[in-house]
């Protein structure tokens, strides 16, 4: 996947070479021989291969590549985050959470295939994830048994009850006038960072990192998945719509906490500014051997209008 530039057109024909071979990757990624309902099988499908940038796999590649492995190696690791990334949304689609009925320009899993059909498919989506991680040893030999169980381990940690699930959790508690900023922090970390540094860990692992590596792949996720949603929260504001492919105004409608509503739009665009160059000073320094991927994302992500 070599990228031949660092310019902003080279970043973004990057990612696109990274989310076409990661959609290749998925459209398999449930073997043809299971016998699984149709119904169910095409639920999956619909939100798995709806597209989206694909940001969470780009974060596994390029953390291999920036500890020094082959980023291919990492490809089962960055398919199965994006399996829980996409449970994850047919769930927060779903009317008891933040009932949207688009995502991604299309309408919402549950609005085509009703309620329980998209719950079973976000929970065969969440499960599949583990069989694809204990895969990796037979597909790459070089990646250890014990390797695979820590990234599975990790995994579950990040995407579970004390991460993104937690996050998430605490998001639906929360309520304008009552939630704080620490509040707020800690739904962002776990909702959006924890499965950044998921993806960026298990990639890292994949390629052999030691633990100062995976430390400063560990701040950087944290900083830069919490930039990135704290963009979103700005996009919900000031976003195009048919860019975003989904509505805008849908967290002022909900009543949601951001930190537009704490802090104003300026003040969080300079947090955001903020986080990323802390995410960025993580990398650097020489603790990665090649951290370019890295910093370009750090760098595009800032600016991203969707």
């Amino acid at each position: 996947m070599p990228l031949n530039n660092t310019s902003p057109e080279g970043i973004e024909s990057y990612l696109a070479s990274v989310a076409a071979r990661v959609a290749d990757e998925l459209a398999g990624i449930v073997p043809a021989a299971w016998d699984v309902p149709p119904p169910l099988r095409e639920s999956m499908a619909y939100s798995l291969l709806a597209g989206g940038k694909r940001l969470r796999p780009a974060f596994a590649l390029a953390a291999a590549e920036a500890v020094g492995g082959p980023p291919e190696e990492a490809l089962p690791a960055a398919c199965a985050v994006e399996l829980i990334h996409t449970y994850s949304l047919v769930h927060d689609d779903l009317p008891a959470m933040d009932d949207d009925d688009f995502r991604r320009g299309r309408p919402t899993n549950h609005k085509v295939f009703g309620e329980a059909m998209a719950i079973l498919a976000g929970d065969a989506l969440l499960t599949h994830a583990f069989h694809v991680l204990g895969t990796l040893p037979e597909r790459f030999p070089r990646v250890t048994p014990a390797a695979a169980l820590r990234i599975v381990k990790e995994m579950a940690v990040y995407a579970g009850a004390p991460g993104m699930v937690g996050g998430q959790a605490a998001d639906m508690l929360g309520e304008q006038g009552e939630t704080t900023l620490a509040q707020l922090e800690y739904i962002h970390l776990h909702k959006t960072s924890d499965l950044v540094v998921a993806s960026l860990r298990a990639g890292g692992i994949v390629a052999g990192a030691d633990e100062a590596q995976l430390d400063a792949l560990t701040v950087y996720g944290r900083s830069i998945g919490l930039a990135f949603q704290i963009q979103d929260d700005i996009l919900d504001l000031v976003g195009d719509a048919s860019k975003l492919g989904k509505r805008t105004q849908s967290d002022v409608a909900q009543g949601k906490v951001t930190y537009p509503y704490l802090l104003g739009l300026d003040a969080s665009r300079g947090k955001v500014a903020e986080l990323t160059n802390a995410g960025k000073a993580a990398v650097s320094g020489g603790v990665l051997p090649a951290p370019e991927r890295l910093l370009q994302m750090a760098d595009y992500l800032i600016t991203r209008e969707y």
